[in-house]
């Protein structure tokens, strides 16, 4: 509580410093027909206050949608993520083509949009962007997916409104809806057989008076998860698996927020505060082979968490408030994260270090503090300009006797501003402009003990020397929407950048999780990207196709490069800069047979070709293979919504990869099938939603190309069935 307390004390203290706008200033209200409450003004998402009296609206919103944006982007609800349950929020999402979700471990995933992940892309909550360790390859994102009401994803470049991170897309997730009643809530559980999970999620909410509250608490265990083989392979070892199960990978979240606002006729405000804890397993054969002389029964239980694990806290604290007129809306937004990450391990020495006291590894305490000051303007009836400024303060403090990784500290500052003309209902035409100044600076670091050197003395060794970098950049991009008949078409251009991240110049240390040794390169520069890309949607009565066609060009992609050399039987990987080329499209084609039966096609696909350096003619390490889905749903109940349900069957296959990057080895493609399904009924006049979702319903074994365990011949998990029973009162 002490520490919240400071924190609300210190926020004031950085509100001079400037901020951006959210891309969707304000969200809708849930409310009652005959309430006074808000309603969309026009296409910017922006809302103006007006009473409705039992007024009914018709439209094609999904085609108003579409139009507004030169940028392909993909919105799904509650109801999508719940239908779609997949244990972590990102393999929820990983259904949407282009979004893929890099698993590492039975509770944990990354986020990828078109093969780009870590800090090519960028995850937004309620506006303000998430900073967490994105450079870790070994845990998820710190964010209560349960709390989430509504996720978009921008695909494609969008660093203009984002920054620095955004330069492959971004996923914005949106909690911050007003309630529409008194007193309201839901209740969910949750639970999944591969790994045994079991979970409650409950929410609470109200508005009175124009003052509202929200409050959120999620609970979720689960134990080691299966995959179907018996045997792995670790540097020609066979390891074997008792009833083909992962030891250690077995974990808990608890994740809690509350949310205070209030809603008046020209101003918004709210204060959230949220937290975010988990704890989990490394898989004990991936962390090294020193586990054949460990002490701990592994198989002793499923659910029990031995070391190596880690354990990570997410604090954070956002204060946003919305001031609008007839013809302005401002925005400002404050927020503080802590990110506390622990990595526990058996005191194990290597190489000339001594056996050390204590099981803590490495501990990073990461702390960032944000400020936002966005504007948009409606210049005329067919004219709005969007401008802003933002900030950024982060630091990182490490402990612990490993060493990966040194102190740092980064400071960002960017404006921009963006301008949308509508030449007529079918023609929009938008264009923008963003600068962007980073410093950052990276502590050095010696080692704590002594290693032999030439000449017969040790001393200790120097892992990181002190950096102090300065990057700034000016991108621009621009973009048109044309919508004739069944027709919609959208085109964007423009430059992005990234700025090298911490890890990128300083990390100099064995990586045991995916099995190599990291050296940083303190003489890389900002990353580019010219790209260009297209949606082509067309849409007469049951049928509709969409087409995203996009390309990419980097001067200078940074890059983790293999070497020859070793350390401690690892091989050594070294950052360095090369031209790149990627190209590539999503599809999905929807035909809607009879009224309650629809079937659904779409597919992806990736190029990527390193055009100079060493691996010239190569891939890219980890891209994403091609792949399709095809799917067929029965909806029945379609006209009465507390007794909807649905049934539906799909199949994903997966192309072989073979563009790779030596040592990488091709990765055979696959098929799987699954099934979801799913009824609502009414309870005491209640709705109460049962969700059902099964995957890899032939226990297939198969082989992702993107997950880092397939290098120690670890498949993906088997049969598994995720149910969901959630009630709104």
């Amino acid at each position: 509580m002490k520490r919240i307390i400071g924190i609300l004390v210190c926020l004031p203290a950085v509100a001079a410093l400037p901020a951006r706008p959210s891309h969707i200033p304000v969200q809708p209200p849930k409310q009652t027909a005959d309430s006074a409450m808000t309603a969309p003004k026009d296409s910017t998402g922006i809302y103006k206050n007006v009473t409705l009296h039992g007024v009914d609206v018709y439209g094609n919103a999904l085609r108003h949608n579409l139009i507004k944006y030169s940028q392909n982007a993909i919105q799904v609800d509650r109801n999508y993520l719940q239908t779609h349950f997949g244990g972590s929020l990102m393999q929820s999402l990983r259904g949407i083509p282009g979004v893929k979700a890099m698993q590492i471990g039975s509770g944990q995933s990354k986020p990828t949009i078109r093969g780009l992940g870590f800090n090519r892309m960028a995850v937004t909550e309620d506006g303000i962007k998430h900073e967490g360790q994105q450079w870790g390859d070994d845990h998820g994102l710190e964010i209560d997916q349960f709390a989430i009401d509504r996720v978009e994803i921008v695909k494609g470049p969008a660093a203009l409104l984002y920054g620095s991170d955004a330069i492959g897309g971004v996923i914005n997730l949106y909690s911050n809806y007003v309630p529409g009643r008194s007193l309201q809530g839901s209740v969910t559980l949750f639970g999944r057989t591969n790994n045994g999970s079991v979970g409650l999620s409950a929410k609470i909410e109200g508005l009175h008076n124009g003052f509202y509250f929200r409050a959120n608490a999620t609970s979720i265990d689960y134990a080691d998860y299966r995959v179907p083989t018996d045997v792995i392979q670790y540097y020609s070892y066979d390891i074997k698996l008792k009833d083909q199960r992962l030891r250690n990978t077995a974990g808990y979240e608890r994740d809690g927020s509350i949310t205070m606002g209030y809603m008046g006729y020209r101003v918004r405000t709210d204060l959230k505060v949220s937290d975010t804890f988990s704890k989990s397993g490394f898989f004990a054969n991936a962390h090294g082979l020193e586990v054949r002389l460990s002490q701990i029964d592994y198989d002793r239980s499923r659910r029990d968490i031995d070391l190596p694990c880690q354990w990570v806290n997410h604090l954070s604290v956002k204060s946003r408030t919305v001031w609008q007129n007839d013809r302005m809306v401002v925005e400002a937004n404050l927020a503080y994260q802590n990110n506390l990450r622990k990595e526990m391990s058996e005191p194990v020495s290597h190489g000339y270090m001594p056996q050390p006291d204590g099981t803590l590894e490495r501990r990073f305490n990461k702390s960032t503090y944000t400020a936002k000051l966005g504007m948009h303007l409606d210049l005329s009836k067919a004219n709005t300009l969007n401008a802003g400024v933002s900030a950024e303060y982060q630091h990182n403090r490490r402990g612990g006797w490993g060493f990966i990784l040194p102190d740092f500290e980064t400071a960002t500052a960017g404006i921009y501003v963006f301008d949308k003309h509508q030449f007529s209902q079918a023609l929009t035409v938008n264009a923008g402009l963003r600068y962007d100044y980073a410093r950052t600076r990276i502590h050095s670091y010696r080692d704590w003990f002594m290693t032999p050197v030439a000449g017969g003395d040790s001393v200790y060794k120097q892992r990181s020397a002190d950096i102090r970098r300065h990057f700034n950049s000016v991108t621009w991009s621009a973009g048109l929407t044309y919508a004739q008949g069944s027709w919609i078409l959208k085109a964007n251009v423009g430059k992005s950048f990234r700025v090298p991240i911490p890890k990128e110049l300083g990390v100099d240390g064995v990586n045991y999780h995916i099995f190599r040794y990291e050296r940083g390169n303190a003489e890389l520069s900002p990353e580019e990207s010219y790209q260009m890309d297209a949606g082509i949607i067309w849409k007469r009565g049951r049928a509709e196709v969409e087409l995203s066609p996009y390309f990419n060009y980097f001067p200078n992609y940074i890059y983790m490069n293999p070497t020859p050399n070793y350390y401690e039987g690892l091989q050594v990987y070294h950052y360095t800069q090369n031209r790149v080329l990627r190209y590539g499209f999503e599809m999905r084609a929807t035909y809607r047979i009879l009224p309650c039966l629809e079937a659904q096609l779409q597919g992806e696909y990736l190029y990527a070709r390193q055009c100079s350096g060493g691996k010239k003619g190569y891939g890219l390490p980890f891209s994403p293979p091609m792949s399709a889905d095809a799917e067929l749903k029965y909806t029945f109940d379609r006209r009465k919504p507390y007794r909807e349900g649905y049934v539906s069957i799909s199949a994903h296959a997966v192309g072989r990869q073979d563009r790779i990057v030596p040592p990488e080895k091709p990765t055979p493609g696959y098929c799987t099938i699954g099934m979801t399904a799913g009824k609502t009924f009414q309870i005491c006049g209640n709705a109460l939603k049962v969700g059902l979702n099964a995957d890899n319903l032939l226990n297939r074994k198969y082989f992702d190309h993107t997950s880092y365990y397939r290098l120690i011949d670890v498949p993906e998990p088997g049969f598994n069935v995720a149910l969901m029973l959630g009630m709104n009162f």
